[in-house]
């Protein structure tokens, strides 16, 4: 075999390792979106359940949420006073 054959040969079979070095990479990325996906939905879901507990226990929370209950009301407070604030900015 000649120089010219094996530089070929040489080529040929990194081009190869290459390729499949960037279908492995493809291959990653796709499956991590799809991880995302499923935390997205997982965290989607964590958060409706969350509020459909406070919805049906705002009035009478447990001991152990009592503190998560305590933060929603106050930022819900915060929230309304802000909005009254912009109101009244706007002459409503």
């Amino acid at each position: 075999m000649d120089f010219f054959e094996k530089l070929g040969d040489t080529i040929t079979t990194k081009g190869k390792e290459v390729s499949g070095k960037a279908k492995d990479l493809a291959e990653i990325a796709n499956l991590k979106s799809q991880i995302n996906t499923c935390e997205d939905v997982i965290k989607k879901n964590y958060m409706e359940i969350g509020k459909r507990y406070y919805e049906k226990h705002e009035q009478e929370p447990e001991e152990e949420y009592d503190e998560f209950f305590r933060a929603i009301s106050n930022a819900k407070t915060g929230m309304e006073e802000l909005e009254e604030k912009i109101r009244r900015i706007k002459g409503i």
